[in-house]
């Protein structure tokens, strides 16, 4: 399965009116299975369905979980595997089995709703308002200084990255860069939440060890569930191109993370941390 599909399409003008072949963003829905308890007696549930864009589905399972609070590091997890057993490749390619390790404790009244998340709106089906909270500690990283010139570079160094948005258009991205502006790595996706996923889930494999001296770049607004999956990975810096919601900045203050938002290449707003901005 591709990130892309191909379709004919009718290109209207003013004048004129041709049918021309052009590419899609795929999307299709993802379920997570959680493979859980001793060796003995291994259970399995149904965790999440996710709309995304297939592509990095491991670290997407990886990020989800980890965002989630449902592990801590790699040690929790035995494997992430497609379900072959499901037999059409369209069905298996849509399901992953993540094994969890004997030591991690899943209850499953905890999801009494499974997740469903949308590309739209992240996760919905919480079984709680406490249940979108999950730990994380203040990020106390005081020694970090930016200068402000280096945040108008980031947006176009993300841009010529993006492949698939190259063709389609219909993407988001989210990035991490050193805080000298270099691109450590980005992830595309239907979804904005589902693009910081797989990113969080490609530094998780190796215990992320550089996303607590890092720059998040997202490629859209900012909302109150990938500020919250920002701070759980560490990140202290988060900056959109596009606004932030009011539960996201006021996330960003109480996490002491510094929050940029209407990035532009010349302008751009500070909304919470403005000490870790030189001017």
């Amino acid at each position: 399965m591709t990130s892309v599909k191909a379709v004919e399409i009718q290109k209207v003008g003013k004048d004129s009116f041709e049918s021309t072949p052009d590419l899609i963003v795929t999307e299709e829905p993802l379920e997570i299975r959680l493979g859980y308890g001793s060796e003995s007696q291994r259970k399995q549930m149904t965790l999440s369905v996710t709309m995304r864009t297939p592509g990095s589905d491991e670290e997407l399972c990886l990020g989800f979980l980890y965002g989630e609070d449902i592990i801590n590091s790699i040690q929790d997890v035995l494997s992430v595997k497609y379900c072959d057993e499901l037999g059409t490749k369209e069905n298996h390619e849509n399901v992953m089995r993540v094994e969890l390790s004997s030591h991690v404790n899943i209850d499953p009244k905890q999801f009494s709703r499974n997740f469903y998340t949308t590309s739209s709106c992240g996760v919905c089906g919480k079984a709680a308002i406490e249940a979108i909270h999950v730990h994380c500690s203040p990020l106390l990283n005081d020694k970090i200084n930016i200068d402000q010139n280096l945040f108008y570079e980031l947006p176009g160094k993300l841009r010529k990255a993006q492949e698939v948005f190259k063709y389609t258009g219909g993407l988001h991205a989210s990035a991490a860069f050193d805080l000298q502006g270099k691109l450590i790595a980005h992830r595309e996706d239907v979804g904005r939440h589902n693009a910081l996923d797989k990113l969080i889930g490609h530094f998780f494999k190796s215990d992320m060890p550089q996303l607590n001296s890092s720059i998040l770049l997202l490629s859209g607004r900012i909302s109150f569930e990938l500020v919250q999956k920002a701070i759980r990975a560490g990140i202290p810096i988060i900056a959109a191109m596009g606004a932030p919601s009011s539960l996201a900045v006021a996330l960003a203050k109480d996490f002491k993370v510094t929050l940029i938002g209407f990035l532009k290449e010349s302008k751009f707003n500070i909304y919470t941390g403005k000490d870790r901005v030189l001017r």
